[in-house]
């Protein structure tokens, strides 16, 4: 049965919660705090977390960061209070892959929880021997190509490799000095436009409307991120 970690410190909520994903076939390991979460995480590997935002020791957000740098592909589910769009934003900028407003519908949490669980074990970015494969993107590191849903995207070299970097961090954001030194091994100097310049191509390539852009989201005064959900739709 899979196995998932409930990361809720209000024991009403997470015991009906628990009650109904383990009538459902899932193993469920209550965590009431978020500063034991990274260490239980460490020891027992599971296959999913539910992260409520508000927790005592570090907060959802910090915990969903903790997370993201240990793994990329863990599936990570917010919960969140209604209507509270800032908070949403934030945690998927951290790395989580979607949110259920609380209070939540068991039934509707459940579905997000198996449809999560599907996609990372099928859509999940995988590096089989020279490929890179994110929903319907895949990348031949041999052959250096490229392709989209099906459909050939020619790329110049500075393109190719910029999307490498950009799929091996999904669902990480990576600042322009990150992304120098995995591309060419220097540092961010303060003024080197380059980085910019190359994400807006890539996203033209793929459609990614800069003003709003969703496949490769600017993360203000951050840097970038991959968003591996929007490459999967």
């Amino acid at each position: 049965m899979p196995n998932i970690f409930l990361v809720e410190d209000d024991s009403a909520l997470s015991e009906l919660i628990a009650s109904y994903l383990q009538r459902n076939e899932f193993q469920v390991q209550v965590i009431a705090r978020g500063d034991h979460v990274l260490d239980e995480y460490r020891r027992h590997k599971p296959d999913l977390v539910i992260l409520d935002l508000m927790l005592p020791g570090i907060d959802g957000l910090q915990v969903c960061r903790l997370l993201r740098q240990q793994s990329r592909n863990l599936p990570i589910l917010m919960l969140t209070a209604r209507d509270d769009s800032h908070d949403q934003v934030l945690g998927l900028e951290m790395g989580a892959d979607d949110y259920v407003n609380k209070p939540c519908e068991p039934r509707v949490l459940l579905a997000r929880v198996r449809t999560l669980l599907r996609r990372s074990s099928i859509n999940e970015p995988r590096l089989d021997q020279d490929l890179i494969v994110i929903g319907g993107l895949c990348i031949d590191l041999a052959e250096r190509t490229v392709t989209w849903r099906g459909e050939a995207v020619e790329l110049s070299s500075g393109e190719f490799n910029l999307l490498v970097v950009l799929a091996r961090n999904a669902g990480v954001v990576l600042n322009r000095d990150r992304i120098l030194q995995q591309l060419r091994g220097i540092e961010f100097n303060g003024t080197d436009r380059s980085v910019d310049v190359a994400i807006s191509k890539l996203r033209r390539k793929f459609d990614d409307n800069a003003g709003e852009a969703r496949k490769i989201k600017t993360v203000w005064g951050k840097g970038y991120l991959f968003s591996r959900v929007e490459w999967e739709c």
